[in-house]
């Protein structure tokens, strides 16, 4: 079983907490479930500035601080803006599919879930994992996630202490 969390409307003030943020929660246990779901909601690249999308397994929240979060990371894909009305959607939907279609191999276990974030200067897709420690299953998820997009991976504890716009990456593939 996952859940979705459908798209948030921004608010002038003040800023929604996470908790907030996830208005709807959806979920859904067969793939014929998941597209009565998908076929129903805007598409990513259509969301407003702000708004998420995200798919995470039963019991784990979207959030680093979930227990199933804070020791992980993410594979993440950067797309500017010119990007989201040609690339969002087509990457966000392969990056739902592999998730629900368990295509990490081995590795499926090792994936929490995804987020996709659409912002005023660039929309952001992240496959969120358990253990960023885990070289060996870290990067089988990236390269299967790959295919024909350059992608990097950094730890959600590295990401909360980042200065600046910057994280450092731990992975390249």
């Amino acid at each position: 079983m996952a859940t979705v969390e459908p798209e948030t409307t921004p608010t002038p003030n003040p800023p929604p907490t996470e908790e907030e943020k996830t208005e709807s929660n959806q979920e859904f246990d067969t793939v014929e479930d998941f597209w009565a779901l998908y076929n129903h909601i805007q598409l990513s690249s259509n969301l407003m500035p702000g708004c998420d999308y995200s798919l995470f397994k039963d019991g784990i929240v979207p959030m680093w601080e979930d227990e199933k979060n804070k020791r992980g990371g993410r594979w993440l894909i950067t797309l500017n803006k010119q990007q989201r009305r040609s690339d969002l959607h087509r990457f966000w939907l392969e990056t739902l599919l592999c998730l629900i279609g368990e295509s990490f191999d081995d590795y499926s276990d090792d994936v929490c879930g995804a987020v996709v974030n659409v912002r005023a200067k660039g929309d952001k897709i992240a496959i969120w994992t358990n253990e960023c420690e885990n070289r060996e299953a870290v990067t089988h998820i990236g390269r299967v996630d790959k295919e024909s997009i350059v992608i990097v991976y950094q730890s959600h504890a590295d990401t909360a202490t980042k200065s600046g716009s910057t994280t450092k990456t731990r992975f390249v593939v």
